[in-house]
């Protein structure tokens, strides 16, 4: 069994609705919207599809969304400690928190932080990403390399994301590799590339203020898909990682190596879901989007994990 956090470009208008029911839950929300300086309420309620793909809001808000329900599946089911959780992204802050490496609090803070940074970092000239769909992996690499792209996200299933200058995203789209597509991503800017240094300098100075702890399940990192068992490695990971490529491939072949029969992906769920139906064929999948899937969510918990309700 494992749990996955969706990152930037999962989001959804009003995905936070569902889960706002629960008093606790709009307590807990009103705390982290003063810490972060959003009205993550109406962002994540009645903030329309343009609002909230600003890289400064999605962030602190795809997290917060990931972790409110996370909250939810603990009250109903215990999560077993052996199972792996993964984050993508910014995804990673919310897997973290499901880990106790991060209290949920210091998660949304961060995310908030690499939001803001990524996106000033963003303005600082124009760059962008682009999919690329298809064609042979090792042909499509070479024509990164080539043209000085970076390969920004290697999510396997035969999705690799290219990022750097726009006009060199440009050529790429006008001279593909053989047998694949370049289709422009609606992003500000070159992420995990190092044009975010900046970012990562910014959040490098505020992780400075968290204390992590140990996870207590097996926590994967994008750098390489290698389960990180130090809390202070694990923060240090995150903040590297705002440069870093995205190995989700080598997350999911770790999740292989792991033996895991099911995942459940948190909210905004669906993308990583159908990475996963591509990449680990077999593999049971639900995409927990609103508290009518947690019962569904219990049932896979408890007969691929053996967990006690």
């Amino acid at each position: 069994m494992a749990l996955l956090a969706p990152g930037q470009g999962s989001q959804t208008p009003g995905m936070l609705a569902p889960w706002l029911a629960d008093p606790a839950a709009m307590q807990t929300l009103a705390r982290w919207s003063d810490a972060t300086g959003l009205d993550l309420q109406r962002l994540g309620t009645t903030a329309d599809a343009d609002e909230i793909k600003d890289t400064a809001v999605t962030q602190p808000l795809v997290v917060a969304t990931a972790l409110l329900a996370a909250t939810r599946l603990a009250e109903r089911i215990a999560f077993p400690a052996a199972a792996p959780v993964a984050g993508h992204s910014v995804g990673e802050l919310a897997a973290a928190a499901v880990a106790e490496v991060l209290s949920p609090d210091a998660a949304v803070s961060l995310a908030a932080v690499r939001g803001r940074e990524m996106a000033a970092a963003c303005a600082l000239e124009p760059t962008g990403m682009s999919a690329v769909l298809g064609g042979k992996p090792d042909e499509v690499l070479a024509k990164l390399a080539e043209l000085g792209l970076d390969a920004a996200n290697r999510n396997g299933a035969g999705q690799v994301v290219a990022a750097g200058p726009v006009a060199t995203l440009e050529a790429l789209a006008a001279d593909p590799p053989e047998r694949a597509r370049v289709i422009p991503l609606p992003v500000a800017g070159a992420f995990h590339t190092r044009f975010m240094a900046p970012a990562e300098d910014a959040m490098r100075r505020h992780a400075g203020s968290v204390t992590p702890a140990d996870p207590v399940r097996p926590l994967l990192s994008n750098a390489d898909g290698e389960v990180v068992a130090d809390g202070a490695e694990a923060l240090r990971r995150l903040v590297a990682q705002v440069t870093l490529p995205v190995r989700w491939d080598s997350c999911m072949a770790r999740l292989r190596e792991l033996g895991v029969t099911a995942v459940i992906e948190l909210p905004p769920a669906g993308t990583l879901v159908g990475l996963v139906k591509r990449d680990l064929k077999g593999t049971a999948t639900l995409a927990l989007k609103t508290p009518d899937d947690l019962d569904r969510a219990v049932e896979l918990i408890t007969e691929h994990a053996g967990a006690d309700t």
